[in-house]
């Protein structure tokens, strides 16, 4: 397993290697070529190329922190740096693209016309070669190592073709019709990178402040405790993620109370095991036991169950509990889906008042958005 995790960050870490040579040497070629001739698109392509080497170091240190155990101070280990180094890498590729779009602009209003080269084109030619290997040598890898980090860079290389594709247009604009093409050409890379930075940004923020795990993820663990023999039902799943391969999980696991507390904690190890084995998610079950010999119990709360959908669509209930004395309590959660527009206070005051609606109940409620 780990032998196998060392290989994938070795060929990983490779890969981008590749890919950062690959844009330092476009870069350097179309910088110098862009300077030298005064062709802002192309000295703009060159910078968008130097953006990318940015990306690539993001995904070479993402290969290299992977395999960097967890400590004292960061248990769940330090996959989490990527996103910090990614947003640092979009911070810069917005500057570059300010100020090549002032550059371009001022090309744009003066009117000036630049006298272009064969160097220019040879250039953006072998550029959209490259890039187009580039992209289905990321793809490749991609796929082989399950990897978004390199998926990312695959789209990337795509649209760096189109990109340097414009500035060769505008080149050849410039040279037929008179116009101040190359400003146009370089302004629409500038704005091509702003958006390439906001990307980054914007995906790298979601991460850290805690994005919604793939649903396709979540089911698989539905699946895998729902299909257990001796689970009822499940709630509570939550699904938290500290970078690519730390992933970690809880969830609540209904199973009939008449168990003993050593079967029933089979169960919940062979589930937490399953998951671990088959998705790599560290996986955490706590065990909620169901009185199946309670039947008005189980009345009641099929009774709560249907009040409470028409209360809120989409709401549902669990961890129900009846518990009888001078006052009879019934206690369970409200699961209200985020997309809901009542508050918490509405839900719970609206349920209560169901519930004692159905007799002489003391609710106790507690609400989760889910």
């Amino acid at each position: 397993m780990k032998g196998n995790a060392d290989k994938r960050t070795r060929t990983g870490a490779a890969v981008s290697a590749v890919g950062i040579a690959c844009n330092l040497a476009l870069a350097a070629a179309k910088i110098t070529v862009g300077l030298l001739g005064g062709l802002v698109s192309v000295a703009a392509d060159g910078f968008n190329n130097l953006s990318d080497c940015g990306s690539g170091v993001v995904s070479l240190v993402s290969f290299r922190i992977s395999g960097k155990p967890a400590d004292e101070k960061h248990p769940f280990g330090h996959r989490r740096a990527e996103y910090i180094a990614a947003m640092i890498t979009g911070f810069i590729v917005l500057l570059l693209a300010v100020e090549l779009c002032r550059e371009s602009v001022v090309k744009i209003v003066e009117h000036e016309l630049t006298q272009t080269s064969a160097a220019a084109y040879i250039v953006l030619g072998i550029s959209v070669a490259v890039k187009a290997a580039m992209f289905v040598f990321y793809r490749t890898y991609a796929l082989k190592l399950n990897s978004e980090a390199l998926k990312a860079a695959a789209v990337d290389s795509l649209c760096d073709c189109a990109a340097t594709a414009a500035a060769a247009v505008g080149l050849v604009v410039m040279q037929f019709a008179a116009l101040p093409a190359d400003g146009w050409a370089g302004a629409a890379v500038a704005l091509f990178i702003v958006w390439q930075g906001v990307k980054i940004l914007a995906e790298a923020s979601s991460e850290l402040l805690g994005k919604a795990p793939d649903p396709a993820l979540t089911e698989k663990i539905v699946r895998i405790v729902t299909e257990t023999d001796g689970v009822l039902g499940m709630h509570d799943l939550r699904v938290y993620s500290y970078g690519k391969g730390a992933t970690f999980a809880t969830v609540h696991i209904e199973m009939d109370a008449g168990m003993s507390a050593l079967a029933s904690h089979t169960v919940l190890d062979s589930i937490e095991h399953e998951v671990a084995d088959s998705l790599g998610v560290s996986l955490t079950a706590h065990l909620d036991p169901v009185d199946l010999a309670d039947e008005k119990a189980q009345t009641l709360e099929a009774e709560v169950r249907v009040a409470v959908a028409k209360i809120a669509e989409g709401a549902e209930i669990h961890d129900f509990r009846l518990i009888r004395g001078k006052t009879n309590k019934v206690i369970f959660d409200v699961g209200a889906p985020f997309s809901c527009k009542k508050t918490d206070d509405e839900l719970r005051r609206e349920t209560e008042n169901a519930v004692r609606a159905m007799g002489d109940y003391s609710p106790i409620i507690t609400i989760d958005r889910e």
